[in-house]
């Protein structure tokens, strides 16, 4: 279990939300993580049971049916989700996705999607990545050019989080190619327009109950009035979004370090070898300190981190830093607590297996670390 009593930004209120959001996970999530994984794919039933206990999208106003939280309910979602070695797509609706259409989106848009985003009953997706363009979005290759009142969609996506199951997809594409940036736009497709495939659901190293599919657009006719936002703005509107991402991407890293540093101490404790603990070794105790050390720094950073965002104060360079930090962060405690289990560690039915696989992604998407770099550089 996290413990949460040296953190700085949160109080009483959040924790009362903390021990709800475990209870439903102990409940609804932690019975379900194997077969989840079997199955490649969160069901929706878990949605739904997420959306009646309302950590779906919690800073929703309430007006469309949320609750009107400040960020701190996401990252608490986020933190135990990660600790549970979860990797449901809720956050990825929750920290991400609804932000553009509480930001960008039409007072029409909202009333359609908000109350169902809040709810469950509607799951969403963001594709960005194509199979010839990846942290750099100004290469996406998908187009949306207008035809009277519609505009016609064509192209292809891939690694995209909750793409089996999405009901509307936020689609970056270029309604006029020769701008450069000021030719992205951002697009709502629903998934049962005619032209909309799914492609396959992804065969990953980790994350495996996340489904992950490549999208396919065939001439999709949506309505004009699908635009998110002002035409030719969507571009600065993924930089403007893509901070708060980060950093969610930070917190879920912190948190799945700390659970994989736990296990670490919990097997090693436990383990016997050369009649003594595995702990006892000088060398397990001094690689379990370095690392408990490291932690403690990574939640004060974290703490700093969310609250420069609560003031609208984080810069693009400090969650780029963030997001650097704390998933490399999250690479070393795993790797070393599954060394420190032996050959055990190798083994799915320990949880440090699946914590290992499913941490080396989040140095990659998001925009990988060396992208990071480049963008904490530029600010030097």
């Amino acid at each position: 279990m996290l413990t949460t009593d040296t953190r700085t930004v949160y109080d009483e209120d959040l924790n009362l939300f903390r021990d709800q959001v475990r209870k439903f996970f102990d409940k609804a999530l932690i019975p379900n993580l194997d077969r989840w994984e079997e199955d490649g794919v969160v069901d929706r039933g878990f949605w739904l049971a997420a959306g009646e206990a309302g950590i779906l999208c919690p800073q929703v106003p309430a007006e469309y049916g949320g609750l009107g939280l400040d960020y701190r309910f996401n990252a608490v979602i986020g933190e135990e989700l990660s600790y549970a070695g979860s990797s449901a797509g809720i956050t990825l609706q929750s920290d991400i996705v609804v932000d553009y259409i509480i930001n960008y989106g039409s007072e029409e848009q909202k009333q359609r999607w908000l109350p169902g985003m809040v709810s469950g009953e509607v799951i969403t997706a963001i594709a960005m990545t194509e199979p010839g363009a990846g942290s750099d979005l100004q290469g996406v290759r998908t187009t949306a050019v207008r035809d009277g009142n519609h505009y016609v969609v064509n192209g292809s996506k891939t690694y995209i989080t909750n793409g089996q199951s999405a009901d509307v997809i936020v689609v970056v594409a270029k309604t006029d190619p020769t701008l450069g940036s000021k030719g992205i736009s951002l697009i709502l497709v629903e998934a049962d327009r005619s032209g909309f495939k799914r492609g396959r659901n992804l065969d990953k190293v980790g994350q495996n109950s996340a489904d992950t599919s490549e999208l396919f657009f065939e001439d999709v006719r949506v309505p004009i009035t699908n635009a998110l936002g002002e035409e030719g703005k969507g571009f600065a509107y993924l930089m403007n979004q893509l901070p708060q991402e980060r950093l969610q991407i930070a917190i879920a890293a912190q948190a799945g370090a700390q659970r994989a540093f736990d296990e670490a101490v919990k097997f090693t404790k436990e383990r016997k070898a050369f009649k003594q603990t595995v702990f006892d070794f000088q060398n397990t105790r001094f690689t379990l300190a370095g690392l408990k050390a490291k932690l403690q720094a990574g939640w004060a950073h974290l703490d700093w981190a969310m609250a420069r965002h609560l003031e609208r104060k984080l810069t693009a360079a400090e969650a780029s830093a963030a997001k650097l930090f704390h998933t490399e962060l999250q690479w070393e405690v795993c790797d070393a607590a599954l060394q420190l289990h032996g050959g055990a560690g190798y083994m799915n039915e320990y949880p440090i297996a699946r914590l290992w696989r499913d941490a080396r992604v989040q140095r990659i998407y998001g925009g990988t670390s060396e992208i990071m770099k480049e963008v904490v550089a530029r600010s030097i």
